[in-house]
């Protein structure tokens, strides 16, 4: 019986220590920080370590994505490091691996607060149902279909009935175009102080192969999105 309470207790501190961490680093990081800025910093510092920076690059993206900081700029920097195959591959690695970083939590330590956080969402609780039927495919359609905010939707996975390895496979295929696009944006910037600007120096010639990729990237990118989004629809109707 005492073993048993004691285990109990301790989950239960170690529940509660990794909430309260993540939210004083998130309120911090809000409140004292520049979070744009913070992550140029944090981008050219990776940009110094070498072959050593694709990792702390993924561990940074883990980080960000748990404590909802936003990724759309470490994916641009992710194309601005290291290219559009390279930084397309590891920005895929570090996002899908952030996912499924908030899915466990969501799901073993942090559940009553983030049932609390999508209580009253009838958006959520038609997605829960069609998970319930369909599975991982309505995983892969809602991450082709940006309709959710996607920190939040990571935990809220945690709650439905989709298995770990089913969630990570069809998160990791599902965000793989939007990724592809972005890194592709992030590889236009000239230095990390016009990441996200659109402004970098290019000569003509460069800025029509971009261009052309771009376009293409695109259009696949919007293409996929709808159909998901439509896909989507009835399936959760």
């Amino acid at each position: 019986m005492t073993n048993s309470k004691s285990k109990v207790n301790w989950n239960t501190v170690i529940k509660g220590a990794v909430i309260i961490i993540a939210a004083a680093g998130l309120v911090i990081a809000a409140r004292h920080f520049n979070v744009q800025e913070l992550i140029r910093v944090l981008l050219e510092w990776i940009s110094s370590l070498g072959a050593w920076g694709a990792l702390m690059f993924v561990l940074t993206y883990i980080f960000a994505t748990v404590l909802f900081l936003p990724g759309l700029l470490l994916t641009l920097g992710g194309g601005f490091l290291f290219g559009v195959v390279k930084g397309t591959a590891i920005v895929s690695v570090a996002s899908t691996l952030g996912a499924g970083t908030a899915f466990l939590i969501g799901r073993y330590l942090a559940r009553d607060w983030v049932a609390g956080k999508i209580e009253g969402n009838s958006q959520f609780r038609q997605v829960d149902e069609a998970v319930g039927r369909e599975g991982w495919r309505i995983v892969g359609l809602v991450r082709l279909s940006p309709v959710f905010p996607f920190n939040l939707l990571n935990y809220a996975f945690g709650l439905t009935k989709v298995s770990f390895k089913e969630y990570f496979l069809a998160s990791w295929i599902g965000m793989l175009p939007g990724t592809a696009l972005y890194v592709y944006l992030g590889s236009l910037a000239g230095d990390l102080a016009t990441l996200g600007s659109g402004t970098a120096t290019r000569t003509p010639a460069e800025w029509v192969l971009y261009a052309v990729g771009l376009i293409a990237t695109l259009l696949v990118t919007i293409s996929v999105t709808r159909i998901a989004r439509n896909a989507l629809q009835r399936k959760v109707a």
